[in-house]
């Protein structure tokens, strides 16, 4: 078993060092396959279109936590998005940043530092704050967890409807009643067929009024016009965004000049070149004694 390491960056140096302490074979990139049969698994961005040329590849292994820019992968090719605990703690501590600076007014004071302004709004207490997370999964669960113990009252809403303790969790079927209790609405959805587009006119309308948004999922879930449109009717107060649609945003979008909007360039989290090497053995190493992959993603679901 090989692995094929492709689009060759700066990680690679850490991965070749870590897989032939592990002794496993690491193909650098494209040009150091001599016999393409050998290459059992890859990691990449996005795979080449045409996967015929290795013959025995059996898994892809994103080198990010999202599949979302992954084809539709040939039938007998199994998909494993990236799984770093890195990766979770860095979101974990964006959105608490993020979550924070919303509950504390600080769009309202950034703006007012420019201007020259010392005025003063009135503080809410955590406790009286109400927190609302989209999606339950391993790094929805962190931040749930951190919110709930720094004292606000935290919410969830997930296909499952299952959380952590002291979180109050919401199914499919329970959204209205999660959104209308979401002082701060926090986007950590994977990007699928069904949440494309969700954070839109018709979600923005069932939150309370003037409510904040929190988006560090994906940027092709969020209408930006309706965005505009929201914040402009009072609906939503504020926004901090480290994902857009486009992305990057051009240096003339409306974004940028709004003061109740935050953007930031997609910085939430990056995965470590260690944590992310070891989790591409783990995927190799399950594969190889028959057990289920570290986070294989599901076709169905698309995550």
């Amino acid at each position: 078993m090989a692995l094929l390491y492709l689009e060759p960056d700066g990680r690679m140096a850490v991965w070749a060092e870590i897989f032939a302490g592990a002794g496993e074979q690491l193909l650098p990139g494209p040009d150091a396959v001599g016999d393409p049969a050998l290459v059992t698994h890859m990691a990449c961005w996005v795979p080449p279109a045409d996967l015929s040329a290795y013959p025995n590849l059996r898994v892809v292994i994103s080198k990010v936590a999202g599949v979302d820019r992954m084809p539709v992968l040939p039938e007998g090719i199994r998909l494993c998005r990236m799984v770093a605990p890195g990766i979770e703690a860095m979101v974990r501590d964006y959105v608490l940043m993020a979550v924070l600076m919303l509950h504390r007014d600080m769009p309202r004071y950034l703006d007012q530092s420019v201007r020259g302004r010392w005025e003063a709004a009135a503080t809410t207490r955590a406790k009286d704050r109400r927190i609302g997370i989209l999606g339950l999964g391993r790094t929805g669960r962190l931040v749930a967890e951190t919110l709930r113990d720094l004292g606000f009252r935290v919410s969830g809403w997930s296909r499952s409807g299952t959380g952590p303790e002291g979180v109050d969790c919401y199914a499919a079927d329970g959204l209205g009643t999660f959104l209308a209790q979401s002082d701060i609405l926090v986007c950590l959805l994977p990007l699928t067929a069904q949440t494309r587009g969700m954070l839109g006119a018709g979600l923005f309308a069932q939150l309370p009024q003037g409510a904040g948004l929190v988006h560090a999922g994906r940027g092709e879930q969020l209408a930006m016009d309706d965005l505009r449109a929201a914040l402009g009717s009072g609906q939503l107060g504020s926004a901090m965004l480290d994902v857009t649609d486009p992305e990057p945003l051009p240096p003339d979008h409306w974004a940028w000049r709004d003061p109740r909007v935050i953007v930031t360039p997609h910085v939430g989290a990056y995965t470590p070149a260690d944590e992310g090497a070891r989790h591409a053995l783990a995927v190799i190493r399950a594969d190889r004694a028959g057990l289920p992959l570290p986070g294989e993603v599901d076709r169905q679901k698309g995550y």
